[in-house]
């Protein structure tokens, strides 16, 4: 099995999580998506769309989106519950990580960190102010379930962990959302967790001329 991946993207983060904690053995392929990796022939072959990360599990078989590779993963596991209505529950959130959280917070991180735009920007402002609704959604919830569904660890925390952990270097305080950070602290406990996401690449970062 391969993981062709970035190692400071988040959407690659939850896969390498979840390959972790299933102890399944895999060979990672750096891909440096900055310096144009992902937009080669060879690359697209394996995602049409050129992005990372990509799973080979099986010589010749490829499957890119991180949430699709973390279901995939997932079946047949104690991450993906057997009933039938509360698997649509994971698949729930999984969209809306895809929907609300990752499209915000994942992006107004990306444009802090690497200089894209500067903090006063308005389109900024209006993807933490999105970012902080879609907080303030998992906030109503978490306030009433120790996990996302079922009451118990499955592959929607592991998702959705990925960006939310990520929220203060989006811009986002998580100080008015204590279920959320009670949450982030119980997924951050379970065994065969990672550690911190790396940080971005040089080659990743804008330079802005000094005014």
């Amino acid at each position: 099995m391969r993981l062709y991946d970035y190692l400071p993207s988040a959407n690659g983060y939850k896969v390498r999580t979840l390959l972790n904690q299933l102890g399944v053995a895999y060979e990672l392929v750096p891909v440096d998506i900055f310096a144009g990796e992902s937009h080669t022939a060879d690359f697209h072959a394996k995602n049409p769309d050129g992005r990372i990360p990509v799973l080979e599990p099986e010589p010749g078989r490829f499957l890119a989106e991180s949430n699709a590779i973390l279901l995939f993963l997932a079946e047949g596991t104690r991450f993906l519950p057997e009933d039938r209505f509360a698997r649509a529950q994971v698949h729930q959130w999984m969209f809306f990580e895809q929907n609300a959280v990752e499209p915000n917070l994942g992006t107004a991180r990306f444009w802090l960190l690497t200089g894209r735009q500067p903090p006063e920007s308005d389109v900024l402002r209006n993807r933490i102010q999105n970012g902080e609704r879609a907080l303030a959604t998992l906030e109503r919830h978490l306030g009433k379930h120790p996990f996302l569904v079922a009451e118990r660890y499955t592959v929607a925390d592991v998702c959705l962990y990925a960006y939310t952990h990520l929220a203060p270097e989006a811009g986002v305080d998580l100080v008015p959302y204590p279920s959320v950070r009670a949450w982030l602290e119980r997924v951050k406990a379970q065994p065969g967790f990672l550690g911190p996401v790396p940080p971005y690449s040089a080659n990743a970062h804008v330079f802005r001329d000094s005014p």
